[in-house]
């Protein structure tokens, strides 16, 4: 059993940055692999990075690298997403989410979600 409670999001314009954190409870973190997905209203749920549970392998959406980074540290039971160079398409919920196997990108194979947090980008 893994608790997730994402925050950071809020209201900024097209080149601002945000760091998003998801804290985590219950069982060891360290033990799990960590996604960040997100969905803006009447679309599907979109991928957006994962980290392996050593935190030495990353991966991410196409529409997100080079601008956003995503770590973790297991000492403090949080998983960060750096957000850089923000865009209006950026604009969504974005949703912690804990695997107990290897990082994936598939949002069906997480065990795991947190409630959300809403970020919006202005131009």
């Amino acid at each position: 059993q893994v608790q997730l409670v994402e925050s950071g999001g809020g209201l900024v314009q097209a080149g601002d940055s945000l760091r998003l954190s998801c804290a985590a409870s219950g069982r060891t973190f360290s033990s799990y692999s960590m996604g960040w997905f997100r969905q803006a209203p009447g679309q599907e749920r979109e991928f957006v990075a994962a980290i392996s549970w050593s935190g030495t392998m990353t991966y991410y959406a196409d529409s997100v690298k080079g601008r956003f980074t995503i770590s973790r540290d297991n000492a403090k039971n949080t998983v960060y997403l750096q957000m850089n160079s923000l865009k209006p398409e950026d604009t969504a919920v974005y949703y912690c989410a804990a695997r107990r196997l290897p990082l994936s990108s598939v949002s069906n194979e997480y065990d795991y979600w947190g409630q959300g947090t809403q970020v919006t980008v202005s131009s």
